[in-house]
């Protein structure tokens, strides 16, 4: 029902910064909850982060530390992960994805992904 597409990715230093943005294409992408998932090298995809489409609760999964933060401009129909004191660990392909409303998921439209480098 909605198209993303995720961008902002690149190389950075570690403890850089970089800004992700996903901007989806529907008449109403304020309401659905867009989350943010990565997937490493050789690795499993896993959740980043979660902003609802309902009051616009934010979600972060534990090991964020305070380092990211999700926000949304719904006149831009663009949700943004801000990312700071990026490590190494980071690296990887970043996707958005929408569900509906709430954070609990299913996420059933995805985006095509990002690449986050965080390398000396």
């Amino acid at each position: 029902e909605i198209q993303l597409v995720a961008s902002g990715g690149g190389m950075v230093q570690p403890g850089g910064s970089l800004r992700l943005s996903c901007v989806g294409s529907g008449r109403t992408f304020g309401d659905y909850a867009i989350g943010w998932f990565r997937q490493a090298p050789g690795k499993e995809r896993e959740y980043v982060s979660c902003i609802s489409g309902t009051d616009g609760s934010t979600y972060y999964e534990d090991w964020v530390k305070g380092r990211f933060t999700v926000s949304r401009d719904n006149a831009k129909s663009t949700v943004y992960l801000q990312m700071s004191s990026l490590k190494p660990e980071d690296t990887g392909v970043y996707y958005c994805a929408a569900g509906n409303y709430y954070c609990t998921g299913p996420f059933n439209d995805w985006g095509q992904g990002t690449q986050v480098t965080v390398s000396s």
